[in-house]
């Protein structure tokens, strides 16, 4: 009876003008801790377990009813403690259950809720999310517009897959983006915007590096907000332990904040896990060899810490944000394609040096299909494939024939299937020098496998050889708008004699088997070249 009179109440709430706020601080009131941060948003949380029970942000109620928000689905019997540290409101959950410390945190005349998560080993059930649950009809617009809402569809793959009437497809994970451009994400509603605000080194204890992506909105019954610190979802890397964080969610009259969030009070606030900016350091340079139509990501990791920046596109210099001191793994990537690696030690207080380089070849090519940048948008369905699945109405056919020299990229389809589309043909023709030459090969980039799938190739009577399943990504990819994975490449120098002068045919298809149609064994391209005597329409990169 109690939890359903606490439900009835949030149904129903006052409205407050807007410039009437009372004083900032914390009170006790029977099982929950309630927070004024003297800016609009009055919060509370429940002395049990450490749920959000309420978010009255001026005069409006947009806390879910059914279910509340929290760490995961909630942290279940966890010690919950209040208290007011110079000057600021911090709340300290102490999970009973899993090996995990949360922090909220206010600061005065912000309507900001400060977080921190701090954990020692993983969190069953191989997760570690927030998930702000909101009621809809307050903030009804989810994160990249319709690609998350559920209204009227059914679930066809999976549980979180989902089919509408019309034909178009829509997830949660399509609502992701990569992590090196996820720093602040949200949702809205008249006059009102509550946003996940991940500013400086929030991502340097997830998973996955700089190109990770993960889900940030659903919207059902209720809107759900999310920030995934770690997940199972096209997982590449193991976890990482210590403070995920800070991190904030914020609420505005509609606007979307800056990411540029000073956090550095936590300093004060005894927060387990954090490293003050005195006890960090830096690392700077210059990356080069990445023509400047690409990106030039330089990402840093070691199995404590992860950290990522873009390179000048001008003169490729770089610096990086401040790191944990440690010896990092250092990469170069043009766009999202591994092209140089090194190390680098970074020391308390230091500012450290390190020039990066691509070391990629750059072959003779007779002709190419794509770029090599770890990514497949050029190619046909690429400019989709991240916001809708592969069966999706607004699609185009998988499968198909390209010609080199007529065809363009968007013509060549970015994923191929074992069981669904069928082969692809590429038709090119060779001239009599390149026909005989001792060192044409063929390569095939690829940006994520699924249950094993690898490129099966054929230019007339050979047969490429299978090279053998890639490491295995337990998660589905493509179907839920995930296309980087381990980004395996593949070369086969050709016999002489396998390509004829005048006209030949490719034909690239699966090795794998799988499930049925778009769950059996598939791969993403990312681009693919015969390499030997240039001809005269040599790819520029």
């Amino acid at each position: 009876m109690r939890s359903q009179a606490r439900f009835l109440s949030l149904a129903v709430v006052p409205f407050v003008a807007h410039s009437v706020y009372a004083a900032f601080g914390l009170t006790s009131k029977g099982n929950s801790f309630s927070v004024d941060t003297n800016a609009g948003l009055v919060f509370e949380v429940n002395k049990s377990n450490g749920d959000i029970t309420s978010l009255l942000y001026n005069g409006v109620q947009y806390q879910g009813t059914s279910k509340m928000s929290a760490l995961n689905s909630g942290l279940g019997t966890s010690t919950v403690t209040g208290e007011t540290i110079n000057g600021y409101v911090k709340i300290t959950v102490v999970s009973k259950s899993q090996p995990l410390t949360h922090y909220y945190v206010a600061k005065p005349n912000e309507p900001t809720i400060y977080m921190g998560t701090y954990i020692t080993a993983e969190i069953n059930p191989g997760e570690l999310r927030w998930l702000a649950r909101l009621r809809r009809s307050a903030i009804p617009n989810g994160w990249h517009g319709d690609v998350g809402v559920l209204d009227g569809c059914q679930a066809f793959e999976g549980k979180d897959t989902f089919k509408c009437p019309n034909g178009q497809t829509r997830c949660k994970m399509y609502t992701s983006d990569r992590f090196i451009d996820d720093q602040v994400h949200g949702v809205t509603g008249k006059n009102v915007g509550i946003w996940l605000i991940m500013p400086g080194v929030a991502y340097e204890t997830s998973s996955g590096g700089p190109f990770m992506r993960d889900i940030n909105t659903q919207s059902g019954d209720d809107q759900e907000l999310y920030w995934y610190m770690n997940s199972g979802h096209v997982r590449t890397e193991d976890w990482r332990f210590g403070l995920h964080g800070p991190y904030a969610m914020r609420f505005t009259a509609g606007a979307q904040p800056s990411a540029t969030l000073d956090t550095s009070f936590f300093e004060s606030l005894s927060v387990q896990g954090y490293v003050p900016a005195s006890q960090r350091g830096s690392v700077s340079g210059t990356a080069t060899g990445v023509p400047s139509t690409f990106q030039a990501v330089v990402h840093w990791y070691n199995k404590a810490a992860q950290y990522w920046t873009i390179a000048s596109p001008t003169n490729g210099s770089y610096t990086s944000t401040l790191m944990k001191p440690g010896t990092y793994t250092m990469k170069l990537y043009r766009g999202e394609y591994l092209v140089a690696q090194d190390t680098v030690t970074i020391t308390a207080g230091g500012k450290a040096t390190k020039d990066i380089a691509s070391t990629d070849p750059n072959p003779s090519v007779v002709w190419r299909i794509g770029n090599f940048d770890g990514q497949p948008f050029e190619l046909k369905n690429g400019d989709k494939i991240e916001r809708m699945h592969p069966s999706d109405v607004r699609m185009g056919s998988w499968g198909g024939s390209y010609t080199v020299g007529k065809s363009l990229p968007k013509d060549f389809p970015m994923a191929l299937f074992a069981k669904e589309g069928g082969v692809a043909t590429i038709n090119f023709k060779v001239s009599k020098e390149q026909a005989a030459s001792d060192n044409l090969a063929l390569r095939v980039g690829t940006t994520l496998s699924f249950k094993g799938g690898r490129p099966n190739v054929k230019i007339g009577s050979w047969q490429g050889k299978d090279p053998g399943a890639p490491k295995l990504i337990d998660s589905r990819g493509v179907t839920r708008g995930a296309y980087r994975g381990y980004g395996e490449v593949y070369t086969w120098k050709l016999p002489k004699g396998t390509v004829k002068e005048g006209d030949n045919t490719l034909t690239v298809g699966v090795f794998g088997s799988g499930d049925a149609s778009f769950l059996s064994a598939n791969y993403i391209v990312d681009a693919i070249e015969l390499q030997g005597p240039a001809s005269a329409d040599r790819p520029k990169a």
